[in-house]
């Protein structure tokens, strides 16, 4: 009898065993002995996570993972801290990388070391139909003058030149980039500033729209130059730990030439694209729809309300504090800015504007409100949001406006921006913290090549209020810097949202994409002078790794 049963009593225990083994679930990766900061809605920590098809399936310990996951690839992470990818809110990826081929001024500090900078370019590439360089701030010399072109003429002259200033909101040029492009002193200008010495000659600073006057005669890399800047532009926002870029102001061909290294899988970040609002751009997007892909949303329209602090371009309320008899100009009329976010309030896409002057962010606010009726969910958008007054503040909770700034001008302004606005209305300048209380939430980009690609450097400048030297001691402006939390959010979930893009990626939880970035340091407890130093050990895009130090 007993010999008769012992087969069946052993079946139900090998069918348990065979069970066990059988449900493990599949995995393509597992990452464990990480300190790993979710940025979920409880900001919660973890030692590991799962990923499948690109996406995280799983998060929490490693002996948790290991029962319920069967892994192809596992990582030891050695103890180091993981975030969600790094997404700059607001850059210019594709202007960053055809500069690439530009001559570097960023830094310089005087007009002599531009000119010396220009000179050793020149050098290296003699043929080269134009001479371009990016990057140049006057606020950084000693005599803090615009130069002229009188020195590009001399040493220059057979060549057009075209530096543009690090704002990109102003460049210089010489006589011969004048010619070719047909600007006199009689050139008519509205939205910007073709500047004339007292006898009325052509410095040749151009400020604004007249800058285009010019940009638009230097010839346009060929298709396999351009392919060739952006793989490497990629490599280097890699490096830093950038999984998600919103590049702001692009056409149709920018993104066509971008969505096809994508789907060539050579282009590996994910980018979201803010349309130049073209007539041509407008009809074919009008037409069909936002596009919302894997790696490319192109659902907002880039608009530009005025020009930059630095060069006096921003458009103010009272006049400059250094210059009592100027307020700065709107790049358009008032008219034609309602105009069009009545157009794009009749779409399905976002309107995403530029603003600067406490000026144009009253304007531009009011004719948010005026357009979207009471509609508080369509993200529309206040780039850079840096001078609002008091009475305007509450605006952007009231209207549902997302205020996408960049920390690093913050710091990068703070010496001089007191001279252009006064201590008064400093107050009420780079107000990230506030704006944070009013919508709930800041975007946070870097604005590159206006500023550094790193993020950490924005990380730093947004919680320390410091700038590469720990500049000032005890912060600028501190009742205004974010928590490291916030901050983190800020170039996670937080830009995630401001693209409707939160329900696919910025946090690492189960169901959104397997973005992630492996850094030397924790960000949430590290000192604040060693913030800028943290080191990008590995970045991961859809589980793929696609960076490693």
């Amino acid at each position: 009898m007993t010999s008769t049963l012992r087969p069946f009593l052993l079946l139900p225990l090998l069918g348990f065993a065979a069970c066990t083994s059988s449900s493990r679930q599949p995995a393509d990766l597992l990452v464990y002995n990480a300190t790993v900061y979710t940025v979920d809605s409880t900001f919660s920590q973890a030692q590991a996570f799962a990923v499948q098809d690109g996406k995280f399936v799983a998060v929490g310990s490693a002996a948790e993972l290991r029962q319920k996951f069967e892994a192809k690839q596992e990582v030891d992470a050695q103890g180091q801290f993981v975030y969600p990818g790094f997404y700059d809110a607001h850059c210019h990826f594709y202007r960053y990388a055809l500069g690439l081929r530009d001559a570097d001024l960023v830094g310089t500090t005087s007009w002599e070391a531009v000119l010396q900078k220009l000179q050793q370019h020149r050098e290296q590439y003699p043929q080269a139909a134009w001479l371009t360089g990016r990057g140049w701030d006057q606020n950084d010399w000693d005599s803090k003058q615009f130069p002229t072109k009188e020195e590009l003429d001399k040493r220059f002259p057979d060549v057009p030149v075209f530096i543009i200033r690090v704002d990109g909101h102003a460049a210089l040029v010489n006589q011969k980039a004048l010619d070719l492009a047909g600007v006199t002193a009689r050139t008519p200008i509205s939205g910007g500033t073709i500047t004339r010495d007292a006898q009325g000659r052509l410095t040749g600073l151009l400020v604004d729209n007249a800058v285009d006057l010019v940009s638009v005669k230097i010839p346009e890399p060929t298709a396999t130059e351009a392919n060739t800047l952006l793989l490497q532009a990629q490599q280097l926002c890699l490096a830093v730990g950038l999984t998600s870029l919103a590049d702001a102001g692009l056409d149709k061909a920018n993104i066509d030439r971008m969505a096809a290294l994508q789907k060539q899988n050579k282009l590996k970040l994910r980018l979201y694209a803010m349309l130049n609002p073209t007539a041509a751009n407008k009809d074919f997007y009008f037409k069909n729809g936002p596009v919302f892909q894997d790696r490319l949303t192109v659902s907002s329209f880039k608009v530009y309300a005025d020009g930059a602090l630095g060069s006096r371009g921003a458009c103010l309320v009272e006049p400059y504090h250094d210059r009592p008899k100027e307020t700065g100009f709107l790049l358009s009329t008032e008219k034609e800015y309602r105009q069009l976010a009545k157009e794009i309030a009749a779409s399905k896409f976002q309107m995403n504007t530029h603003a600067i002057g406490d000026s144009a962010n009253r304007i531009i606010l009011n004719i948010y409100g005026e357009a979207l009726q009471g509609q508080k969910d369509r993200r529309w958008r206040i780039e850079h949001a840096q001078v609002i007054t008091p009475a305007d503040m509450p605006k952007f909770g009231q209207f549902g406006i997302v205020p996408s700034v960049q920390p690093t001008h913050a710091t990068s302004d703070m010496y001089w921006a007191g001279e252009r606005l006064g201590a008064q209305r400093l107050k009420t300048a780079y107000a990230y913290e506030e704006l944070r209380k009013q919508y709930g939430q800041v975007a946070i980009g870097s604005d590159f090549p206006v500023e550094d690609i790193n993020p950490m450097f924005g990380f730093h400048s947004a919680v320390a209020r410091q700038d590469a030297k720990n500049y000032p001691n005890g912060g600028f402006q501190m009742e205004n810097a974010l928590s490291r939390p916030d901050a983190l959010r800020g170039m996670t979930t937080w830009a995630a949202h401001a693209a409707f893009e939160d329900q696919q990626k910025g946090s690492i939880k189960p169901g959104m994409a397997a973005d992630f970035v492996v850094l030397n340091k924790d960000l949430l407890k590290a000192p604040a002078a060693e913030l800028r130093g943290a080191q990008v050990q590995q970045t991961w895009i859809a589980g793929e790794q696609v960076y490693k130090r």
